[in-house]
């Protein structure tokens, strides 16, 4: 992993801490539609008490598939976005910051400039990475998900932009730890993607979603790399974990919930029935109903549908009777990373003697 540039003006010194206040961590995610972002502490063995979170659904890559660069609106919403995740950092006075961009950035021509801008304009330096690393950060972020008595795990990132899956062999793997990948994908389809290839018109209708489902599916069924964990998949000695703001809301529409609670919804086990009943009554709800659904909202009332469809074509192809959800991901996986990274460096300061910890850019 590359070096965690510190957050724009914080302090990198101990010493300007009060004493005894545990340092802060930060994870910055601009996505396709959402930019996120969560400050953090370190508790316990590899563990953390998140301190603040912000979430705003931006839409960056709105029109991108027709234009091929990112329109000034949503560069406007996501800088906005991005000046109060600024701010909130120098607040906390976070030590450390990773911030990223996935895939909106990595397909706009006007990407690298955008990056530039951002800089220029908030003293956030945002990384893009590679689908790969992308995959690996969503992982890392839900391993405490992942259900080890089982012999595989399919981890499925749905954004935005694109959907990143990572089938993760279990069978003799450690207790604890990062298990081993056995493949990773990356398709360029995500909710927004998907939904502006598909408008939805009037009225939602089984036909129109199983053509979304298709779509998707053509994407997926070439790989061929996991094809070793098929027969795991086959006799159902693996479980799917899917992390995005459309399948928790699938699973806030499954619980009934009257607002969205977290703690009921990170670590919701459903069935695949569960899923498709749920997927279900979203198509049955007009556009309006479903902007009134208190788990989904009308920021999400034309993707859900979409997300919904991303994750019934995986469960298709790779069919899993148990599917948890993660309301989790890439930020925990930065976290996570930066502070294993700061414990190595504790590490050799104290057999180096006197190795000042500095930030980076």
């Amino acid at each position: 992993m590359t070096e965690a540039p510190s957050a724009p003006g914080a302090t990198t010194r101990g010493r300007e801490r009060s004493a005894g206040e545990l340092p802060c961590y930060g994870a910055l995610d601009l996505g396709t539609n959402n930019c996120r972002l969560l400050i953090a502490t370190p508790q316990g063995a590899g563990g953390f008490r998140v301190v603040e979170a912000y979430s705003r659904i931006v839409r960056l890559g709105e029109g991108l598939t027709q234009s091929g660069k990112l329109s000034e609106a949503a560069m406007e919403r996501a800088l906005a976005a991005l000046k109060v995740s600024a701010e909130k950092l120098r607040r906390r006075r976070v030590l450390r910051l990773r911030a990223i961009a996935t895939q909106a950035c990595r397909m706009a021509e006007n990407g690298p400039a955008f990056i530039e801008r951002v800089f220029a304009e908030t003293g956030l330096r945002l990384q893009i990475i590679p689908p790969q690393e992308e995959a690996r950060l969503s992982v890392a972020g839900c391993l405490n998900l992942i259900d080890r008595t089982t012999d595989a795990a399919l981890v499925v990132d749905v954004g935005g932009g694109s959907t990143e899956l990572s089938w993760v062999d279990l069978k003799g793997a450690p207790p604890s730890g990062m298990p081993p990948l056995r493949a990773w994908l990356s398709v360029p389809i995500g909710v927004v993607t998907l939904a502006e290839q598909f408008p939805e018109g009037e009225m939602a209708t089984e036909a129109w979603f199983r053509e979304m489902v298709e779509t998707v599916k053509a994407e997926i069924g070439v790989f061929r790399r996991a094809d070793g964990l098929r027969e795991v998949f086959d006799a159902d000695r693996a479980h799917l974990i899917g992390t995005s703001g459309a399948i928790t809301s699938l699973a806030g529409l499954h619980l009934e919930l009257p607002r969205y609670e977290r703690s009921r919804v990170d670590g919701l086990w459903m069935t695949r029935a569960d899923c498709e009943a749920a997927a279900d009554r979203l198509l049955a709800l007009s556009a309006k109903a479903r902007a009134e659904q208190p788990c989904i909202g009308p920021d999400r009332a034309d993707l859900v549908l979409a997300g919904a469809a991303i994750l019934q074509a995986v469960q298709e192809l790779w069919p899993c009777s148990r599917v948890r959800v993660a309301d989790r991901g890439l930020r925990e996986g930065i976290l996570l990373s930066l502070m294993s990274d700061r414990g190595g460096r504790r590490r050799r300061r104290r057999r180096g003697g006197g190795l000042r910890q500095t930030a980076a850019q």
